[in-house]
C-alpha cells in the first residue's frame, strides 16, 4: 500500500487505545496504530483471498477471514 494512501481514520485508532485503557495518545501513536492495523489488514486480506480462490470462490466470507486471522 503506498505511505500516502490511508483508509483507517486518526480518531478510530484513538478510540481503539483508549478502550485498552490508555489515557493520553500522541498523534504518533495514531498515525503508528494506523500504519500497523493496515499492513495487518492487508496481510489477512490477502490469505483470506487465497483461501476463498483455493474453495473455487471469487467472494471473501467471514470464514476466509477467520481461517486467515489463525493463519
Amino acid at each position: 500500500m503506498p505511505r500516502n494512501t490511508t483508509i483507517l481514520p486518526r480518531a478510530a485508532m484513538e478510540k481503539l487505545l483508549k478502550a485498552a485503557g490508555v489515557e493520553r495518545v500522541s498523534e504518533e501513536a495514531k498515525e503508528a496504530m494506523r500504519e500497523s492495523l493496515e499492513s495487518l489488514g492487508v496481510e489477512m486480506g490477502r490469505k483470506a483471498w487465497q483461501f476463498a480462490v483455493h474453495a473455487g470462490r471469487k467472494t471473501v466470507k467471514a470464514q476466509d477471514i477467520r481461517l486467515a486471522e489463525r493463519k
